[in-house]
């Protein structure tokens, strides 16, 4: 009898402990959890303008390298890295002994020429000379001339003047350095006239006129401006497959040639999902957001694109039509049931 007892007992025993064991975890976390208010949003199908960036630079419209087109040494140079100058004023100076000398013998050659030919002149008008050797002296009169004026010329290149109002914004030669012809020795740039000089991916340069306006940001002026195209390749590069083209902007105390810009261009529009970006739940870089399925959130991994003023591209994770979560998830859990707002 007390083995029957025994018995039972531990049967009664074993029927306890895996009854609890046997209880579904899922089915005791949804009781457990509260039915949450929450606001939802459908997943929706909108027509969005797309908007690409390409990296463009800063450039002067006008900007002249300097170099001389006579050999000598620099005698004089009034100006230093950032010297603001006026269209005509003394950039530097070179010292040509030959030049020179060569204007003075041939200023003294065209004086005796041209005094040769009065003589003559006067002689003929007396019988006492033949208009076969006036003829002759006018031509020397001529050549002398012509080899003073080039003289002349060739002096003029050792005085080098800007040749507009601008700024020195390279200086490759000092005082008592020897300048050659096509050496660069200073270059100056003109920064009331600006433009950003830009390359354009081939599909789009094709669509591209001049007349456009595009939105330019210069991120280290802080600055967004219009440009507006006025130079378009027609052709493009094989090896980038862009071609280049020039905007001018307007000009302004805070940009400088060389900086960094950036061209915003729009392409046509197109359908894309979209969401409120207040349904986003972030996860250190994990991008997440509460889809409502017959009143259980369910957390879902998404990715998102291009952000369109309070509402977010969707370019996978999600379907149209889904109800996502967009107030109350940041007390959402995976499973939880909701209710609506």
């Amino acid at each position: 009898m007390k083995s029957l007892w025994r018995a039972c007992g531990v049967a009664l025993l074993f029927s306890l402990l895996f009854g609890c064991r046997t209880e579904d975890p899922e089915a005791r976390s949804k009781v457990e959890l509260p039915i949450q208010k929450v606001t939802v949003a459908e997943v929706q199908l909108s027509p969005v303008t797309n908007q690409i960036e390409v990296l463009g630079t800063v450039a002067s419209k006008n900007r002249a390298e300097i170099s001389t087109k006579v050999s000598g040494t620099i005698s004089t140079m009034p100006v230093v890295l950032g010297s603001e100058v006026r269209k005509g004023d003394v950039l530097l100076e070179i010292s040509a002994g030959e030049i020179d000398a060569r204007l003075r013998r041939a200023q003294a050659e065209f004086q005796q020429a041209r005094r040769n030919l009065d003589r003559e002149k006067k002689l003929l008008a007396k019988n006492a000379a033949t208009p076969e050797t006036v003829k002759s002296l006018e031509e020397s009169l001529t050549i002398t001339e012509a080899a003073y004026e080039e003289a002349q010329t060739m002096q003029g290149y050792t005085h080098i003047t800007a040749p507009f109002d601008g700024r020195v914004t390279r200086k490759m030669a000092n005082r008592g350095d020897l300048a050659t012809p096509g050496k660069p020795l200073l270059d100056i740039e003109d920064e009331t006239q600006l433009q950003v000089l830009t390359e354009i991916p081939e599909a789009m340069i094709i669509h591209m006129k001049q007349g456009d306006q595009l939105s330019v940001r210069l991120p280290s002026a802080n600055l967004t401006v219009i440009g507006t195209v006025t130079e378009v390749a027609p052709t493009a590069n094989p090896s980038t497959r862009s071609g280049p083209v020039k905007l001018d902007i307007q000009a302004h105390s805070d940009l400088r040639p060389g900086q960094f810009a950036r061209v915003v261009l729009t392409r046509k529009n197109t359908d894309t999902l979209t969401v409120s970006n207040k349904a986003l739940v972030m996860h250190g870089q994990m991008e997440q957001m509460f889809v409502v399925d017959e009143n259980i959130a369910r957390l879902r991994l998404v990715r998102t694109g291009s952000r369109y003023g309070d509402t977010l591209e969707v370019l996978s994770g999600l379907a149209q039509g889904e109800r996502v979560v967009v107030e109350g998830q940041n007390l959402l859990k995976d499973g939880q049931p909701v209710t609506f707002q």
